[in-house]
């Protein structure tokens, strides 16, 4: 199993090879790496060798969290990653939470960022109007009976994926996990910082990608971070996705990471 000591922590990731530009897929809050399988498919085989490179950030899928952190840790822990790897400069996807931390590795270590693809993501913070219930469930995550464990992961797989079928894997993927590990991710995310005041500083080319039925993410925020990008280079709008655009309409969401990907030369 590959694994990364940075940081002072221990990152699973997965890495394709491949002699050509460097990508490096963060996944979203409460998924892991694996959320990027259909790109990671549809870029196998493709002429320019593109090396994917995949990692499970603090306190998700096989890397392990015990201490507070913010998503500027989690941008160097990306960092140390390339750093581990051999990687000057790559490409960054992030979905959600992998977006909060493509940013602000664009801001800390913008030598390090060639591009950014933000999936369902955005500049700001959680809407306070949604903070208390999320601290909620939050807590019954960590601490209620199996039963409202089982109807708060129902909720959050709709609000996330919203497709049934894939749903239930990933519910049964988080119910064997470890319960506790979810406290500090959630504070990461619900206590994290406004840069929406900073976007103007990152210069790279970007794309924004963005489910036209994200409740959680609302299509307006997408609008406001492709606006406030200094080179933002289009918003596709994906028709009928909720959160995890990619993962759910991969159809509609990899033909133009493609083209982007081709353009960047």
């Amino acid at each position: 199993m590959p694994i990364a000591e940075v940081n002072g922590q221990s990152i699973f990731y997965d890495d394709s090879g491949g002699a050509g530009p460097p990508l490096l897929f963060s996944h979203g809050f409460l998924m892991d790496s694996t959320m990027f399988d259909p790109q990671v498919r549809a870029l196998e085989g493709d002429p320019a060798d593109y090396r994917c490179i995949r990692w499970d950030q603090r306190g998700f899928g096989q890397t392990a969290c015990s201490a507070p952190f913010t998503y500027w840790d989690s941008a160097d822990d990306a960092v140390a990653l390339l750093d581990e790897l051999d990687v000057d400069r790559a490409v960054w996807l992030g979905m959600s939470q992998g977006g909060f931390l493509s940013l602000r590795a664009a801001l800390a270590h913008p030598d390090r960022v060639g591009a950014l693809v933000l999936i369902d993501t955005q500049s700001g913070v959680e809407d306070p109007a949604k903070v208390e219930q999320y601290r909620g469930m939050l807590e019954v995550w960590q601490h209620g009976s199996d039963e409202e464990l089982d109807a708060v992961a129902r909720i959050v797989a709709d609000l996330i994926i919203g497709d049934p079928d894939l749903s239930a894997e990933w519910i049964a993927r988080w119910k064997v996990r470890d319960r506790a590990g979810i406290l500090h991710p959630g504070l990461c995310l619900l206590d994290r910082d406004d840069i929406t005041d900073r976007l103007g500083e990152i210069g790279c080319p970007a794309l924004v990608v963005h489910g036209t039925e994200d409740q959680a993410i609302t299509m307006d925020q997408a609008e406001a971070l492709c606006a406030g990008l200094a080179d933002c280079r289009g918003l596709v709008r994906v028709e009928g996705a909720a959160h995890a655009a990619n993962l759910t309409h991969p159809d509609q969401v990899n033909p133009p990471l493609k083209d982007f990907l081709a353009a960047l030369g």
